[in-house]
């Protein structure tokens, strides 16, 4: 299995949010499901991968933590 940064997603209440992404970033967004999905199990939804994504780059930029923390 491939080492992904992402681990499982869990099943949260969604907030509906409309935005468009480029092509080639959907196409790699289902990518990405289909390899963090178990065997045997259906692919991950792209939409539900970018609010884990998003969390764990701002996470995971210490520029942000910093600035962050700065602000109070």
């Amino acid at each position: 299995m491939t080492k992904l940064k992402l681990g499982p997603i869990e099943n949260d209440k969604p907030v509906k949010v409309t935005r468009e992404f480029p092509a080639t970033l959907f196409r790699d967004l289902q990518l990405y499901g289909r390899l963090l999905a178990e065997p045997g199990q259906p692919p991950t939804e792209p939409e539900k991968l970018i609010v884990p994504m998003l969390e764990r780059f701002l996470a995971t930029d210490r520029a942000f933590q910093k600035a962050r923390r700065a602000a109070g």
